[in-house]
């Protein structure tokens, strides 16, 4: 994973402003929805869990996998609130990050309640530009990948590996023709997708940005809840998304192996 950033981890007991945290309080693999609800739900799926803070869109559960501390956190929506997130809780000794969130399909192959792993990121959004130049790419952990991958195979869950588009604003993407700039929006929709980005969401290139240049590990696995075309999200049966859960917590199990063999 590289060396260490040249800085000092704040003291044990110090709880972070915004996450609302002590380094006591986390594991150091998280699970980072967007939606503070999704936390819960995942913690029915950890052991032991219980929740600890609730601090602004940072909502915290920690449990364990295979009796290693786990924790469940929400990053809000959007790259500045992930990216904050990111920082406090890599403070507190976080070393890895699997965002599990919800993206909407830019190929026709990418259908409703499919899982989306992202390789990489187009960083179309605004907060990672505050840390590296556009050049810098939004690559995600290949530890993370592979872990991913292998758990959605095994799960026998509809899968697709690829580059996904972060964006800043929801409703452009959604509704491109309802915006003033309407035609060059849909130019651009059009072809990032012949340039064969498979999905968008609006945290995973920050996600992926901050994880390298923080040295820290950082993941994305998502859902597919819009289309091609669709126009709208879609509110899917609560199957689709302890799937994907499941799917993602096998990954974690999967890392933590792995991290323990080394040792």
């Amino acid at each position: 994973m590289g060396p260490a950033p040249p800085y000092t981890n704040p003291p044990v007991s110090e709880r972070k402003y915004h996450v609302g945290l002590t380094a006591e309080e986390v594991g150091k693999y998280v699970l980072y929805p967007g939606d503070p609800a999704r936390t819960a739900v995942i913690a029915n799926l950890l052991e032991d869990a219980q929740e600890i803070a609730f601090s602004r869109e940072y909502r915290t559960f920690t449990g364990r996998v295979d009796g290693v501390p786990v924790s469940a956190v929400s990053s809000g929506m959007g790259g500045p609130s992930a990216a904050i997130g990111m920082e406090e809780l890599r403070e507190l000794g976080v070393h890895t990050f699997l965002r599990v969130g919800t993206c909407g399909a830019t190929q026709p192959e990418v259908k409703l309640g499919d899982l989306v792993i992202a390789s990489g990121a187009v960083r179309t959004e605004g907060t990672s530009d505050a840390y590296v130049p556009k050049e810098f790419p939004a690559v995600a952990n290949y530890e993370v990948v592979t872990a991913l991958l292998e758990s959605a195979r095994e799960a026998g869950a509809r899968h697709h590996l690829g580059i996904i588009r972060a964006v800043d604003a929801l409703y452009s993407d959604l509704l491109p023709d309802t915006m003033p700039d309407g035609p060059r929006l849909r130019q651009e929709l059009s072809m990032w997708a012949r340039a064969g980005v498979i999905a968008n969401d609006m945290e995973s290139s920050t996600l992926f940005v901050v994880g390298s240049v923080r040295r820290v590990r950082a993941g994305s696995l998502l859902l597919c809840v819009d289309e091609v075309g669709a126009g709208e999200i879609h509110h899917l049966d609560p199957s689709y998304m302890e799937r994907m859960l499941k799917v993602a917590i096998g990954a974690v199990g999967r890392l933590i192996k792995s991290d323990v063999a080394r040792q």
